[in-house]
Order: structure tokens, then sequence, then C-alpha cells
């Protein structure tokens, strides 16, 4: 698999297909080094994007997110909005309320499979874990922003604790320019989600 060196960690990518770009998010994609790790903020996941984009020479794409990937898309979205087409967000990761105390469940199960990182101590996960999803909502951007953004975009909702349904419904409210699809896992529905993506893609795909 193909990478780069970006900022101390080594970035891997795929491609696959032709046409329009679409840069995807793998769920769950987070980097290799604990000195990356305990930087502040989401920023260091766009750079590391927008690094990946320029080295292919890509100037203007879609992005597709699931899970953390909407956080990562809001991340984009912020730094480089002129370089998005549009914006697919498959239940997006964010919180309703406070944060409870403590690391979150799937954290500390990822955290205990460190057996190879001894630098991974308690302080350096508990700074890791609070840059990640202290501020809340959808964690990487606020409802201000959210409600700013002009780049289309499509919201299909979450139903579980880590994606809530809340939090993609708010979003999609929030957005400008926004399609909501509220079911769309399994069945008919699915397949029905299925093409309303590929034409939502197609319908913001810039003239060549």
């Amino acid at each position: 698999m193909p990478s780069i060196e970006h900022h101390g960690a080594s970035i891997y990518y795929q491609e696959f297909g032709r046409g329009f770009p679409i840069l995807t998010f793998a769920p769950a994609g987070l980097q290799s080094t604990i000195e990356v790790w305990s930087r502040p903020g989401w920023h260091t996941y766009s750079a590391d994007h927008i690094a990946v984009l320029d080295h292919l020479g890509i100037d203007r794409c879609h992005l597709y997110g699931q899970c953390i990937g909407g956080s990562f898309i809001m991340s984009l979205l912020k730094a480089q909005p002129q370089r998005i087409a549009c914006a697919v967000l498959a239940q997006p990761i964010g919180r309703v309320g406070a944060m409870a105390p403590g690391r979150a469940a799937r954290f500390n199960a990822w955290a205990e499979t460190l057996t190879d990182h001894p630098e991974a101590t308690p302080q350096v996960l508990d700074a890791f874990h609070q840059n990640l999803y202290g501020a809340g909502f959808v964690y990487s951007a606020d409802r201000a922003f959210v409600g700013s953004c002009q780049t289309p975009c499509m919201v299909l909702a979450g139903n579980d604790e880590a994606h809530p349904y809340p939090i993609s419904e708010e979003v999609a409210k929030l957005l400008p320019r926004c399609e909501f699809i509220p079911e769309w896992k399994q069945g008919t529905p699915l397949a029905a989600a299925r093409a309303r993506i590929k034409e939502f893609l197609a319908k913001h795909t810039p003239a060549r």
C-alpha cells in the first residue's frame, strides 16, 4: 500500500476507480505515533488529508466519511472549503450533553491493543482523548461553523450511542445546503440511499 510521510506520521492511502475524485475516510482511522497523538486539535488530521490530496495532485474532490469520517469532513471544510465540491457524512459521531467522566469505552478498548507502544502512558492517552472529544457536538466543529457552511452536504443518520440520531438530525438542520436520509442501513432503504448518494455526487460533480 502506498504511503507518504507528513509531520512524523506515515499516512497510507489507496486509489480505486477513475473519474472525479472522492476522498473517503476509514472509520476509526488514527495516526500511529504517540508524539502525533498528543498534538492539540483536529487540524492535525485535516493537514494530513490535505497532504494526501497535494501528493496526488488533486485540486478538488468530493468527501465521503462514515463514523469519525464525519468529523474529519467538518475539519476539512473549515480548512479548505474551496477544495470540496460536496460531502457525504454517514452516521457521524458526536455527543449529546456533557462529557462523561473518564475515557470512552471504545477508546479504552482501542488503547488496550497498544501493547507495542510503551510510550502510550495514561497521561498521553488522556490528553489524546480530550483533544478528540472534549469539545462535544461533532467534536471538530461547532454549531456556528456548521450553520455557516455553504458546501452541499448529505447526512445519513446514525442510530446508536457513538453515532446519535439527534446529532445527525441537528447537523442536517444546521447545514444550509443539506439532504438528510434518516433510515438507510438495510433492505429497501439501503438500496434507495445508495441511489441517492450516487445522484447527489453526480449532481455536484463539476463539469470538465
